[in-house]
């Protein structure tokens, strides 16, 4: 199996998640990108990977589950989706630092207002045009706890009966990530 794991908000491919995906899922390939911060730039390079490499399934954690909810056609497994990441970053115009190591060594960021624009035009468009067929390809995992953001309401509304919560807060650990989320996806596929 492909995956491509989208990483979150000031983060990177090398987020623990991915190498948990890599143990969770053995023997599967999982593509891991740096996305970049600025949202037509993101888009592109996410569209490129998918006619690319056709991944089997695609996990988008935080900001990346708003991405990996974008790209349609593909079956995917979005973990505490931020659908409204444009607030979070009005917040937070100016210099963010990664949290994870970025490929190209970049230590921090700029967020603008022209970012905070284009996530808002896209955000207003992200439920448009759901066919039966995609939502059947999408799975939500919302934690109980989650401290930075909890669109499980917004996510039910638009896939109805897709979405599970877990105990947990908003970035899973390895545990968590085997037991509840892992397991349905592996019980799943082979169903």
């Amino acid at each position: 199996m492909k995956v491509l794991f989208i990483h979150g908000l000031a983060s990177s491919g090398a987020y623990k998640m991915a190498s948990s995906l890599r143990i969770l899922l053995k023997g599967s390939e999982v593509i891991a990108p740096d996305v970049p911060i600025d949202p037509s730039e993101a888009l592109e390079l996410l569209k490129g990977i998918c006619a690319s490499e056709s991944p089997d399934l695609i996990v988008g954690l935080s900001l990346g589950g708003f991405w990996a909810q974008k790209l349609r056609g593909f079956r995917k497994i979005l973990v505490n989706p931020d659908f409204h990441v444009s607030r979070l970053l009005r917040s937070k115009i100016g210099i963010m630092e990664y949290l994870s190591p970025r490929r190209d060594g970049a230590l921090s960021f700029r967020v603008t207002k022209a970012a905070c624009d284009g996530y808002e035009a896209l955000e207003a468009t992200q439920f448009d045009n759901l066919t039966n067929e995609e939502t059947s390809l999408t799975r939500g995992y919302f934690a109980d706890n989650d401290e930075l953001v909890d669109c499980f309401d917004e996510f039910m509304e638009h896939y109805p009966g897709r979405g599970k919560r877990y105990p947990g807060s908003h970035l899973p650990n390895f545990p968590q990530l085997k037991q509840y989320i892992i397991t349905d996806l592996t019980n799943e596929i082979s169903s």
